[in-house]
């Protein structure tokens, strides 16, 4: 067969692979995906900063197919008294929904709700006084709704344990 012969059976053969979604299977994703995912999602401030400049440069991120959706805070105020919580909420979501994707939201949401107590935190260390004591009181209570409420199933002992959580009332650091 000559050169050209076998060039243009190619070109063919790559053309119908990618026309039957073969060849958008071999892109597949990067391997790295759920370290990523892990290192977005953790605790501390460089893992919140580190989600935020990938959320801002989401096209450098395309091939990881995360899900990057939100709706901030839900059904509570994404900035309550003008404290700014969107982007606390945000990355919340961006944990649920990408552990979710992954079938691993279970063994990662007691670490993804504290992330988001974090988070929040480091929102209320930008005020002193009486503003900061609100803000962190609305971040712990905000915490609690997730930490009970942010699980696929609320059962009826759920529901008990946050009649406690809300009558014992937020315990703020001093």
């Amino acid at each position: 067969m000559s050169r050209r012969l076998i060039a243009l059976l190619t070109a063919a053969l790559l053309g119908a692979l990618a026309a039957s979604g073969f060849a958008s299977a071999a892109a597949a994703v990067p391997a790295d995906k759920p370290a990523v995912l892990a290192s977005w999602t953790q605790t501390s401030a460089s893992s919140y900063n580190a989600w935020n400049s990938a959320r801002v440069n989401q096209g450098a991120w395309t091939a990881y197919q995360f899900d990057w959706s939100t709706d901030y805070c839900s059904s509570s105020p994404d900035n309550p008294f003008g404290f700014d919580f969107r982007l606390s909420c945000h990355r919340h979501d961006f944990g649920y929904r990408n552990y979710k994707a992954a079938g691993q939201f279970s063994t990662n949401k007691a670490r993804l709700d504290s992330a988001f107590y974090e988070d929040l935190k480091r929102v209320c260390a930008r005020y002193s006084g009486v503003s900061q004591t609100t803000c962190l009181s609305l971040a712990w209570t905000y915490y609690q709704a997730v930490r009970i409420f942010g699980a696929p199933v609320v059962s009826a002992a759920d529901l008990e344990r946050a009649a406690r959580v809300q009558a014992a009332g937020p315990r703020l650091a001093s």
